[in-house]
């Protein structure tokens, strides 16, 4: 069993805590690994290396600093099989899928690398008689990351790539239970020219993040997870004294007009429902068929494709989708298939009874399709983070666009028709942070930003884009003016620009 550390000051060191987690091989059960999950000591120590490092990297130019960025993404690419291979081993999604969770966080470094004009600041001339004014935008210090365990390669990299370009050192805190890839990323950054303790990998628990989130030197910190953890930390952090982004669950719905290409929207459906196992905070867990007609003929074509779905080893090219996580998280999601049916929900596909042949201990879960899901259910209510669809019928476009708003989590939103005026109506109406037209899954390109709304996220500034830039920064403006001779003596009233 292999025991693996935390990367502080660019080196690897063991944990000192005596406590560890166990880390999984997702498609066979077995345990593969022990993760140190940090004392409080242990995070402070992390945090006085990136003190030390951040001054004189916030020194370094910008450009230069782009640099480092620029030969990240190269080795990126050298090294992405084995990225990918060793993500979806961790994980359990298929490799293709980890190929592509690397590369959603290569496409934000790839952002980094053109900072520089993003921290320019402003300057006007003469803006009072011998007065110039000018802003600059400066890093924060030590920022600090807590990243969750469905994404280990994108969410870090969409963390601590705008924040090291903006001069910043970073302390990333992965989720204990998929390490590898974070670490690796660490390792990557010091062979692309980082300086030591810029970036340094903290794993732990709630005692590692408690003690982020009460360090004096760290400014600010970002966390994607749960909403319950994630208004936890929004709290904490904000009561003392930090920037914080946070953001959390989501519900995401998918409107199907009767208009709509049936045999487009079913296709966005599977993909977008059960890819990586549905442990997605963008993927489309509820179906909203608008009319019967339309949710009749939806059902008919989505049965035989969720009871077709290929589930298997994250090794196997052919499968759609791999196993979940832990056992733990399988056995959640089964009980939430039983919790629906409960409720009264119809369950037309019942995936909890999968297994495997050559597999019997991997976390496979089967596809599952619910039909007559109502607002009031839990199954609705709730986020899953499997591999379970819920279709949940509107009379009319007035009913699904409520059912969209109505939601406490505004994460992601799709609408599938071919009439412009609806999709335009509906974009502008629905109360969701990032919405999709005929597109299940809207993540924005690196250059726009990610985040959503209502109880998905809590802050005021986005991931990635313009606005992690704003985030990781702060603004400081600087009113100038060289004497000229002239004695003007004290003034008692406020200075203006006449």
């Amino acid at each position: 069993m292999r025991e693996l550390t935390h990367f502080i000051g660019g080196r690897h060191v063991k944990g000192t805590s005596g406590r560890f987690a166990e880390g999984f091989l997702p498609m066979t059960g077995e345990t593969i690994s022990r993760v140190p999950l940090a004392s409080a000591a242990e995070v402070r120590a992390a945090v006085e290396n990136a003190r030390e490092a951040q001054p004189a990297w916030a020194a370094v130019n910008p450009q230069r600093r782009a640099r480092v960025m620029m030969k990240f993404v190269e080795l990126l690419n050298r090294d992405m099989d084995a990225l990918a291979n060793l993500l979806a081993r961790e994980h359990g999604k298929t490799v293709p899928d980890a190929r592509g969770d690397i590369q959603r966080g290569l496409e934000v470094a790839e952002f980094c690398i053109g900072v520089p004009h993003l921290l320019k600041g402003e300057y006007t001339t003469d803006a009072g008689p011998g007065i110039d004014l000018y802003s600059l935008r400066q890093p924060l210090g030590v920022v600090a990351g807590i990243t969750p365990f469905n994404f280990p390669a994108m969410i870090p990299m969409w963390k601590f790539c705008p924040a090291i370009a903006c001069g910043n050192a970073f302390i990333l805190k992965p989720s204990e239970r998929d390490p590898g890839v974070p670490l690796r990323l660490a390792e990557l950054m010091i062979e692309a020219g980082l300086p030591a303790g810029v970036l340094n990998v903290v794993n732990g628990d709630k005692e590692a993040v408690d003690a982020l989130l009460d360090d004096p030197d760290i400014r600010a910190v970002g966390f994607v997870g749960s909403t319950p953890i994630a208004e936890y930390i929004y709290a904490r952090g904000c009561a003392h004294g930090k920037r914080v982004q946070c953001f959390g669950g989501a519900k995401n719905h998918m409107v199907i007009m009767p208009d709509a290409d049936l045999d487009q929207a079913t296709d966005a459906l599977i993909g977008a429902g059960y890819g990586s196992a549905g442990e997605r905070c963008m993927a489309i867990s509820v179906a909203v068929p608008v009319g019967e007609a339309t949710a009749n003929a939806l059902i008919e074509k989505l049965i035989p494709r969720v009871e077709s779905l290929r589930v298997g080893p994250s090794t196997d090219p052919s499968a759609d989708y791999g196993p979940v996580v832990t056992q733990a998280h399988l056995e959640k999601i089964r009980s939430y298939v039983d919790i629906g049916v409960s409720e009264g929900a119809k369950l037309l596909v019942d995936g909890r009874g999968f297994s495997l042949q050559g597999y019997e201990n991997g976390f496979y879960m089967g596809g599952c399709l619910f039909d007559r899901v109502t607002p009031d259910m839990r199954i609705y209510k709730e986020e899953i983070f499997g591999p379970v669809l819920s279709v949940a019928r509107a009379e009319n476009f007035e009913t699904a666009l409520r059912l969209c708003n109505d939601h406490e989590y505004g994460n992601g939103v799709a609408i599938y028709t071919r009439d412009g005026d609806t999709a335009r109506d509906f974009s502008a109406r629905v109360n969701v942070g990032m919405v999709g037209v005929n597109v299940p899954i809207p993540v924005p390109l690196a250059y726009y930003t990610f985040g959503g709304w209502k109880r998905s996220s809590f802050g005021d500034l986005n991931q990635h884009g313009p606005d992690a830039v704003r985030f990781y920064t702060k603004t400081k403006t600087v009113t100038s003016r060289w004497p000229s001779g002239v004695k003007e003596g004290a003034s008692f009233v406020i200075p203006t620009m006449h």
